[in-house]
């Protein structure tokens, strides 16, 4: 006999809406955030990262959109925005963000196909 477990609204969600929805939250929290503009970076990050990670766990196939649709705002940003300096701290953090959310979702991916095996 099964039993019927309670889902999660997330848990119907596809997951480039998941992502979308990341990137909302990371940016109302970037904006609201009342910190520092560092601060807000990082928190910015840690947020993708995490998210990324919990993303392409639950379906390892997204492991290379995922983090793109994530981090577009940083993206175009930094490539669309005539006045973004490469030299800066905020651009390091900006870029390891980028490289950390990548990690973070084929981690997750990895993580997530073993789970699938099981």
């Amino acid at each position: 006999m099964e039993t019927k477990e309670k889902k999660s609204f997330l848990a119907e969600i596809p997951s480039w809406g998941l992502s979308l929805m990341t990137l909302l939250v990371a940016v109302i929290l970037f904006v609201i955030n009342p910190f520092g503009e560092e601060i807000s970076y990082i928190t910015y990050d840690i947020l993708i990262i995490i998210a990324c990670f919990y993303i392409c766990m639950k379906n390892p196939n997204i492991v290379w959109y995922a983090p793109i649709i994530c981090n577009i705002i940083g993206i175009m940003a930094a490539f669309g925005e005539e006045n973004f300096y490469w030299g800066s701290i905020l651009t390091i953090i900006v870029c390891a963000g980028w490289v950390l959310s990548l990690m973070g979702a084929i981690i997750g991916s990895r993580i997530g196909r073993r789970q699938l095996s099981k």
